[in-house]
């Protein structure tokens, strides 16, 4: 497993997310202070994938640098206050999520490890009674 690609993944994955709630962020803005603004961002957010951020914001540079660079501002200012506690969030959540699924998946192993107990002991009463009325028979 290559860490450094993988986290150079997740930055670029972070950063794209970042930048979605960025353009979140100044469309709400430019609702409340020029609709026909936040008209025209959101049109063009419907059109550009925003699933790269990077390239949504190189293609908004090109159309309206004004939001672009407005865009980009939020965007790091949303960074700065997140990154600090981040790490440990991510870490922590994971960590809860992963004991939950392996009580899950114990609970079910457990529950599937006692229906297959009470299924056996059902197959064997009728197993015995049928042995024992052989021997009765004898």
């Amino acid at each position: 497993m290559d860490l450094k690609k993988s986290a150079k993944d997740a930055a670029q994955v972070l950063t794209s997310y970042l930048t979605f709630q960025a353009v979140k962020t100044v469309l709400n803005q430019l609702r409340e202070t020029n609709p026909a603004h936040a008209y025209w961002l959101n049109s063009f957010s419907s059109k550009e994938a925003l699933q790269d951020g990077e390239a949504y914001l190189n293609a908004l540079l090109q159309e309206r640098p004004e939001f672009a660079i407005r865009i980009m501002t939020v965007r790091q200012t949303i960074a700065e206050e997140i990154c600090e506690f981040l790490p440990e969030m991510v870490l922590t959540g994971i960590q809860q999520a992963n004991m939950e699924y392996r009580r899950q998946h114990l609970e079910r192993l457990t529950q599937l490890g006692s229906a297959q107990h009470t299924a056996d002991e059902d197959i064997d009463l009728p197993q015995e009674s049928a042995a024992d009325s052989e021997s009765a028979a004898e």
